[in-house]
């Protein structure tokens, strides 16, 4: 998937251990505010991290968020921090992870699968990959 843009494409396992060994890594949940209320959130609050929570669309209208990298910059200052961008699927997260390297981030990933996975054979998400479906921490607000 990478064209050489961003730092690389990591599995939501892969992300998990980069956040746990590396004091400086940082997860950006990309998704939308409804994303976030109704499908649930990734806990690492039990590696002593904070969530960072930026979406890259605004919901509802659907338009990029023109002031990512604004809010990107002011809740992760250090351009020499690993950034791991999670979305849905690992789409939008891609699009994350490139702006973020045009900012100036040298290790900016994008987590494949995202939080829900692929979708299954009967078009659904939740069973095929994805962070909830590996079994990673996870809550629900």
């Amino acid at each position: 998937m990478n064209d050489g843009s961003y730092a690389g494409d990591i599995s939501p396992k892969e992300a998990w251990d980069i956040l746990e060994k590396d004091p400086k890594a940082v997860l950006v949940d990309v998704r939308t505010h409804a994303e976030w209320a109704y499908v649930g959130l990734p806990d690492v609050s039990t590696i002593g991290k904070d969530l960072h929570m930026i979406s890259w669309i605004l919901f509802p209208k659907g338009e990029v968020n023109t002031e990512f990298t604004d809010d990107l910059e002011d809740q992760v200052p250090d351009k020499d921090a690993t950034v791991l961008f999670l979305c849905r699927s690992g789409v939008r997260s891609i699009a994350a992870a490139e702006a973020a390297t045009a900012a100036g981030y040298g290790k900016a990933y994008n987590i494949l699968t995202g939080f829900e996975g692929d979708k299954d054979g009967d078009q659904h998400r939740g069973t095929v990959g994805g962070w909830k479906v590996e079994g990673l921490p996870w809550v629900q607000k």
